[in-house]
């Protein structure tokens, strides 16, 4: 894992050890958590597996407008999408050939239960608040890279291709080169 953005010469992030690591209660307080970078993203683990005993994570995305995210599939992993800020679109195959797009909004709700194909693009600068699968919460540490804070002026962490196969691998994840979605729609 590359470290450029960490503040600590011992490689380590200023975080560490703000997440308990064991099921106990705790307290964040605003932009506290667990920081990675991934492309012009920046996320945020606000809970993970170990403190829920693998049962689920929770991640806050804050995320430019920007390119689709591309068409994947998790195999064990749920996942939700509530927006706080921005826009953000969802693609979703809801049933095998059935394909929807439909535009988030601030306090908009998604599931996308294990299985379902889906994608998104952010078109509105925002801030997105996933519940996931335990464990999955550590996919965008894997795949991306540690940095101590939240800095929209941090320049884009593009993963060699490698990187992004294994954390696909490690997290039961597929990506879907090709596939197509419809047009989005003009809902609001």
């Amino acid at each position: 894992m590359t470290f450029e953005y960490l503040a600590d010469p011992s490689g380590r992030p200023a975080w560490d050890g703000v997440l308990p690591g064991k099921p106990e209660p705790f307290f964040l307080s605003a932009g506290e958590g667990e920081h990675s970078r991934l492309f012009g993203d920046h996320f945020s683990v606000l809970l993970s597996g170990d403190e829920t005993e693998n049962q689920f994570g929770m991640i806050l995305a804050n995320c430019p407008k920007g390119d689709l995210i591309p068409a994947h599939t998790h195999a064990g992993t749920h996942e939700t999408f509530f927006v706080v800020e921005g826009k953000i679109r969802l693609f979703v195959e809801m049933e095998p050939g059935e394909k929807v797009s439909r535009l988030l909004l601030p306090g908009d709700f998604a599931y996308v239960p294990a299985g379902h194909a889906h994608a998104y693009q952010v078109e509105e600068a925002g801030k997105m608040l996933g519940t996931i699968s335990g464990g999955f919460e550590r996919f965008f540490q894997h795949m991306g890279t540690l940095t101590d804070r939240i800095d929209p002026a941090t320049p884009p962490f593009i993963p060699p291709f490698e990187r992004m196969q294994a954390a696909a691998e490690q997290h039961n994840m597929s990506f879907h080169p090709g596939f197509e979605w419809p047009e989005p729609s003009t809902d609001a």
